[in-house]
């Protein structure tokens, strides 16, 4: 029985252990989410796991955030997001290790390069 009780509480422990150790990334750093930047230089350069946050903050009359497929990422294609945000401070926290991909949906923005890979490892 001592022994039942020691195991539940290390998982307990190793559990609370896991979220603490969550980052949140703010896509583009101090720059945020805007034209003129190069997100998948600045993506290559974070380590991002399963359970980190992504901010991304922007002037919300300007510009929107899009979770696309890799398809519509690739076409800046904005017709069928997966996911739509536009609050201006978007946390999306990431559940899957893989590719997401986000584009701005302000027409010609991610044809000007506001789009990125997010590798999640």
């Amino acid at each position: 029985m001592d022994f039942a009780k020691k195991v539940i509480s290390l998982g307990l422990i190793l559990s609370l252990f896991q979220v603490s150790l969550a980052a949140v990334y703010q896509v583009g750093g101090p720059v945020g989410w805007k034209l003129g930047f190069n997100y998948n230089q600045w993506a290559g350069n974070q380590l991002i796991r399963v359970g980190d946050t992504l901010v991304f903050k922007y002037i919300k009359a300007v510009h929107n955030v899009l979770q696309v497929t890799q398809q519509n990422y690739a076409s800046c294609n904005t017709s069928s997001p997966v996911a739509t945000f536009s609050s201006g401070s978007d946390s999306i926290t990431l559940k899957t290790a893989s590719h997401h991909y986000f584009i701005c949906g302000t027409p010609g923005h991610c044809l000007g390069g506001q789009k990125v890979d997010i590798l999640v490892s």
